[in-house]
């Protein structure tokens, strides 16, 4: 191994120095990638060019964070070297890595070979916690998955996919079907799909397969009235929206009301603005009910690195006490018969099975669907479904589909 970075001596130098800024800050700061933008943009060497580089050079250094960090207080050269190394090869990378570990073995996919050739630890790039939570993400098939960089997940829309496949492949966008949801569709996650015709005029959704998957497994019946209680900008809402048809009525409330207006902007787009209305639940006649609750976001973690390292036991008890509240909140608006969903991108137990056996405990009038086996890829944990990043390449969620009583 080469000690010191023989080519791109002011961009190995600029990537120390962010790290160096970001260091006191990235094990308490969960807005990390909004300070790292405040930075590029406050440096005259940046260009866009040069942040699209260094972003994925620190979001690199912080995915293996334990691994990296040890290495700023060393001489430079093996920092820079080791994130090179460890960086996706992407065009704004690819000189960068060619020139500081062009000498280096080519990067394996996996965790444990990438460990084995620095010497590293490989279950330290998860936190030590996460284990009881979550024993499941250290098999190494997951650890890799989140790990690894997740692709962007579409949802087409409309009768005819053809246009908008048409306009990605003339684009040179190579994009993959899901092999386990017809209408998912994969691209490169640097793509900026915003821009696209297909986008603009509402052919195409940005909303991860996980999430795509978790309302499809639970089987909505066309024209039904639903209630959506954590709506954020939408997009289980506009899926929702397609699933009910027609005939179909969704109520959506967010605590934050430009998150509600961002869904009322996207549902126009999507051509779908009549079935959505924006309003608080009111009365008990909901034939369903999502609650598609705040949490820790651990399914995300291949996303949003940075919150494998801000977020503690303590944190993921609170959100599970405020899970556990709205679901209790939300119970009186289902009718009798009706359901209740409850859904989390976060995969340990607290937030989400554990949450599911209190309240079915504490509301008996309430029970849990059964599910077949591993319907779309899920794995049945507990009275839900977890969806792991490894088994479709998307983000992690936990689902539970609880029905009333026709009866209470």
């Amino acid at each position: 191994m080469s000690a010191e970075p023989r080519f791109f001596p002011g961009q190995a130098r600029l990537l120390r120095e962010l790290l160096g800024q970001l260091r006191p800050h990235w094990r308490r700061d969960a807005a990390l990638p909004s300070r790292l933008e405040a930075l590029l943009r406050r440096n005259r060497r940046c260009g866009s060019r040069d942040r699209r580089l260094y972003r994925e050079l620190v979001h690199t250094a912080v995915r293996y964070l334990p691994w990296i960090e040890p290495l700023l207080d060393e001489p430079p050269g093996r920092l820079e070297q080791t994130v090179a190394w460890l960086a996706a090869d992407l065009p704004a990378t690819r000189g960068f890595r060619a020139a500081l570990a062009g000498d280096w073995p080519a990067c394996p996919e996996g965790v444990a070979a990438k460990a084995a050739w620095l010497k590293a630890e490989p279950d330290a790039v998860l936190p030590g916690w996460f284990r009881d939570e979550c024993p499941g993400a250290f098999a190494p098939v997951q650890r890799d998955a989140l790990l690894a960089r997740a692709p962007l997940w579409l949802r087409l829309q409309g009768q005819d996919p053809g246009p908008a496949l048409a306009e990605f492949t003339e684009r040179g966008w190579a994009w993959r079907p899901s092999e386990l949801l017809p209408g998912a569709i994969a691209l490169a996650p640097d793509l900026d799909v915003t821009g696209t015709e297909a986008y603009q005029r509402g052919r195409v959704e940005i909303q991860d397969l996980g999430s795509q998957l978790l309302l499809a497994a639970v089987g909505v019946e066309p024209g039904g009235r639903w209630f959506d209680a954590c709506a954020g900008a939408g997009g289980k809402s506009l899926q929702l929206a397609a699933l009910l048809g027609p005939q179909g009525r969704i109520d959506a409330d967010d605590i934050r009301p430009a998150a509600l207006e961002e869904l009322l902007r996207r549902a126009r787009r999507a051509g779908v603005a009549e079935r959505i209305s924006a309003q608080h639940g009111a009365d008990g006649g909901y034939d369903g009910v999502l609650v598609d609750a705040p949490c820790s976001g651990s399914g995300t973690w291949r996303r949003s690195p940075h919150l494998k390292w801000v977020t503690s036991p303590a944190h993921v008890a609170d959100y599970s006490r405020r899970q556990l509240a709205l679901l209790a909140r939300c119970a009186p608006l289902v009718r009798p018969g009706g359901r209740l969903v409850y859904a989390t991108c976060s995969l340990g137990r607290s937030e989400n099975e554990e949450v599911v056996r209190r309240f079915l405990a504490a509301h008996p009038g309430f029970a849990a669907a059964a599910w077949a086996p591993r319907p779309l890829g899920g794995d049945p944990r507990g009275a839900g479904l977890v969806f792991w990043p490894a088994a479709h390449d998307g983000d992690g969620f936990f689902v539970a589909s609880l029905r009333r009583s026709p009866d209470n």
